[in-house]
Protein backbone atom coordinates (compact mmCIF):
# COMPACT_ATOMS: atom_id res chain seq x y z
CA UNK A 1 0.00 0.00 0.00
CA UNK A 2 1.36 3.41 -0.90
CA UNK A 3 0.80 6.46 1.27
CA UNK A 4 -1.08 9.40 -0.20
CA UNK A 5 0.36 12.86 0.11
CA UNK A 6 -1.47 14.98 2.69
CA UNK A 7 -1.61 18.76 2.91
CA UNK A 8 -3.33 20.92 5.51
CA UNK A 9 -4.97 24.08 4.24
CA UNK A 10 -7.81 25.24 6.47
CA UNK A 11 -9.24 28.56 5.37
CA UNK A 12 -8.34 30.96 8.19
CA UNK A 13 -11.04 32.86 10.00
CA UNK A 14 -14.14 31.21 8.61
CA UNK A 15 -16.64 29.30 10.70
CA UNK A 16 -16.55 26.50 8.18
CA UNK A 17 -12.76 26.41 8.41
CA UNK A 18 -12.82 26.32 12.19
CA UNK A 19 -15.47 23.63 12.31
CA UNK A 20 -13.74 21.82 9.48
CA UNK A 21 -10.37 22.21 11.13
CA UNK A 22 -11.76 20.84 14.36
CA UNK A 23 -13.18 17.91 12.50
CA UNK A 24 -10.07 17.52 10.39
CA UNK A 25 -7.87 17.55 13.34
CA UNK A 26 -10.03 14.94 14.85
CA UNK A 27 -8.94 12.90 11.82
CA UNK A 28 -9.61 11.17 8.61
CA UNK A 29 -11.01 8.25 6.71
CA UNK A 30 -9.54 7.68 3.28
CA UNK A 31 -8.16 5.04 0.96
CA UNK A 32 -4.57 4.59 -0.11
CA UNK A 33 -3.56 6.06 -3.43
CA UNK A 34 -2.85 4.16 -6.57
CA UNK A 35 0.24 4.51 -8.66
CA UNK A 36 3.82 4.75 -7.53
CA UNK A 37 4.85 6.89 -4.60
CA UNK A 38 7.93 7.16 -2.44
CA UNK A 39 5.73 7.01 0.65
CA UNK A 40 7.24 10.24 1.96
CA UNK A 41 5.01 12.98 3.28
CA UNK A 42 5.76 16.09 1.23
CA UNK A 43 3.93 19.26 2.31
CA UNK A 44 3.10 21.65 -0.52
CA UNK A 45 6.22 23.42 -1.67
CA UNK A 46 8.68 21.11 0.05
CA UNK A 47 11.19 19.25 -2.11
CA UNK A 48 10.75 15.51 -2.45
CA UNK A 49 12.17 13.69 0.54
CA UNK A 50 12.16 16.83 2.72
CA UNK A 51 10.90 16.55 6.27
CA UNK A 52 8.84 19.21 8.02
CA UNK A 53 11.06 21.53 10.05
CA UNK A 54 11.33 20.59 13.70
CA UNK A 55 14.43 21.26 15.73
CA UNK A 56 18.12 20.67 15.07
CA UNK A 57 18.22 17.26 16.76
CA UNK A 58 18.31 14.30 14.38
CA UNK A 59 15.24 12.07 14.24
CA UNK A 60 15.54 8.68 15.82
CA UNK A 61 13.92 5.68 14.21
CA UNK A 62 10.73 4.28 15.76
CA UNK A 63 11.50 1.63 18.38
CA UNK A 64 12.53 -1.49 16.44
CA UNK A 65 11.26 -3.72 19.26
CA UNK A 66 7.66 -2.62 18.72
CA UNK A 67 5.41 -4.56 16.38
CA UNK A 68 3.37 -2.82 13.69
CA UNK A 69 0.22 -3.34 15.79
CA UNK A 70 1.89 -1.74 18.84
CA UNK A 71 3.00 1.24 16.77
CA UNK A 72 -0.48 1.60 15.25
CA UNK A 73 -2.03 1.61 18.73
CA UNK A 74 0.47 4.19 19.95
CA UNK A 75 -0.13 6.38 16.88
CA UNK A 76 -3.92 6.23 17.32
CA UNK A 77 -3.55 7.08 21.03
CA UNK A 78 -1.40 10.09 20.11
CA UNK A 79 -3.93 11.12 17.45
CA UNK A 80 -6.74 10.99 20.03
CA UNK A 81 -4.62 13.02 22.46
CA UNK A 82 -4.06 15.59 19.72
CA UNK A 83 -7.82 15.85 19.22
CA UNK A 84 -8.35 16.35 22.97
CA UNK A 85 -5.68 19.07 23.14
CA UNK A 86 -6.97 20.70 19.93
CA UNK A 87 -10.43 21.02 21.45
CA UNK A 88 -8.98 22.47 24.67
CA UNK A 89 -6.84 24.97 22.73
CA UNK A 90 -9.92 26.43 21.00
CA UNK A 91 -11.94 26.49 24.24
CA UNK A 92 -9.22 28.47 26.05
CA UNK A 93 -7.52 30.34 23.15
CA UNK A 94 -4.22 29.10 24.58
CA UNK A 95 -2.09 27.07 22.15
CA UNK A 96 0.70 26.42 24.70
CA UNK A 97 0.00 22.67 25.04
CA UNK A 98 -0.29 22.11 21.29
CA UNK A 99 3.46 21.56 20.85
CA UNK A 100 3.22 18.40 23.00
CA UNK A 101 1.07 16.69 20.35
CA UNK A 102 1.69 18.56 17.08
CA UNK A 103 4.63 19.66 14.95
CA UNK A 104 5.09 21.90 11.92
CA UNK A 105 3.58 22.60 9.54
CA UNK A 106 0.32 21.90 11.42
CA UNK A 107 1.55 23.39 14.70
CA UNK A 108 2.09 26.80 13.12
CA UNK A 109 -1.19 26.69 11.17
CA UNK A 110 -3.32 25.93 14.24
CA UNK A 111 -1.39 28.31 16.53
CA UNK A 112 -1.89 31.21 14.11
CA UNK A 113 -5.61 30.41 13.77
CA UNK A 114 -6.03 30.33 17.57
CA UNK A 115 -4.26 33.69 17.83
CA UNK A 116 -6.64 35.19 15.21
CA UNK A 117 -9.60 33.76 17.11
CA UNK A 118 -8.33 35.25 20.39
CA UNK A 119 -7.84 38.65 18.71
CA UNK A 120 -11.54 38.60 17.73
CA UNK A 121 -12.52 38.08 21.37
CA UNK A 122 -14.20 34.71 20.85
CA UNK A 123 -13.69 31.05 21.72
CA UNK A 124 -15.03 27.91 20.07
CA UNK A 125 -16.66 24.96 21.77
CA UNK A 126 -17.50 21.89 19.75
CA UNK A 127 -18.34 18.22 20.08
CA UNK A 128 -16.87 15.72 17.63
CA UNK A 129 -17.25 12.01 17.14
CA UNK A 130 -14.13 10.34 15.78
CA UNK A 131 -13.38 6.84 14.53
CA UNK A 132 -9.75 6.85 13.39
CA UNK A 133 -7.79 4.03 11.81
CA UNK A 134 -4.33 3.63 10.33
CA UNK A 135 -4.42 3.30 6.54
CA UNK A 136 -0.80 3.71 5.41
CA UNK A 137 2.77 4.37 6.47
CA UNK A 138 5.94 5.68 4.86
CA UNK A 139 8.63 3.21 3.85
CA UNK A 140 10.98 4.45 6.57
CA UNK A 141 8.23 4.08 9.21
CA UNK A 142 8.60 7.67 10.44
CA UNK A 143 5.15 8.73 9.16
CA UNK A 144 1.93 6.86 9.81
CA UNK A 145 -1.26 8.02 8.09
CA UNK A 146 -4.59 8.02 9.86
CA UNK A 147 -8.01 8.33 8.26
CA UNK A 148 -11.06 9.42 10.23
CA UNK A 149 -14.68 10.22 9.51
CA UNK A 150 -14.97 13.19 11.85
CA UNK A 151 -18.52 14.07 12.74
CA UNK A 152 -19.02 17.48 14.33
CA UNK A 153 -22.28 17.30 16.26
CA UNK A 154 -22.22 21.01 17.09
CA UNK A 155 -19.77 23.90 17.14
CA UNK A 156 -20.53 27.21 18.83
CA UNK A 157 -18.65 30.49 19.05
CA UNK A 158 -18.82 32.42 22.35
CA UNK A 159 -17.80 35.98 23.27
CA UNK A 160 -14.92 36.06 25.76
CA UNK A 161 -16.32 39.33 27.20
CA UNK A 162 -19.98 38.44 27.70
CA UNK A 163 -19.92 34.65 27.57
CA UNK A 164 -22.88 34.76 25.16
CA UNK A 165 -23.11 32.54 22.14
CA UNK A 166 -22.41 34.55 18.99
CA UNK A 167 -22.60 31.93 16.26
CA UNK A 168 -22.21 28.35 15.20
CA UNK A 169 -24.67 25.50 15.02
CA UNK A 170 -24.92 21.90 14.04
CA UNK A 171 -22.02 20.42 12.19
CA UNK A 172 -21.44 17.83 9.50
CA UNK A 173 -19.18 14.86 8.85
CA UNK A 174 -16.02 14.91 6.76
CA UNK A 175 -13.27 12.43 6.07
CA UNK A 176 -9.85 13.59 7.21
CA UNK A 177 -6.41 12.23 6.38
CA UNK A 178 -3.76 12.96 8.99
CA UNK A 179 -0.01 12.39 9.10
CA UNK A 180 1.41 11.37 12.47
CA UNK A 181 5.21 11.66 12.45
CA UNK A 182 7.92 10.32 14.73
CA UNK A 183 9.81 13.36 16.04
CA UNK A 184 12.65 13.19 18.59
CA UNK A 185 11.29 10.01 20.16
CA UNK A 186 7.61 11.05 20.19
CA UNK A 187 4.73 10.63 17.72
CA UNK A 188 3.13 13.97 16.80
CA UNK A 189 0.47 15.06 14.32
CA UNK A 190 2.25 16.93 11.53
CA UNK A 191 -0.45 17.59 8.94
CA UNK A 192 -4.09 16.99 8.13
CA UNK A 193 -6.34 17.31 5.08
CA UNK A 194 -10.12 17.39 4.86
CA UNK A 195 -11.59 15.20 2.11
CA UNK A 196 -15.16 14.54 1.09
CA UNK A 197 -18.22 14.19 3.29
CA UNK A 198 -18.65 10.82 4.96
Amino acid sequence: MHARLVRSVPLPGSRRALTGAAAALLTLTACGSTGSSSGDFNPNGAPSGARPATDSTPQAAPPPTMSRQQIDKLVLDRYREYQRVYKQVYETNDPAQLATVAMDPLLTTVTEDVERTRAKGVIWRFTNISNPRVYARSKDGLNVYVVDCMRTLAGYRFSTKTGKRTGGGTGSAYRYRTAVSFDAGVWKVSNTKRDSRC
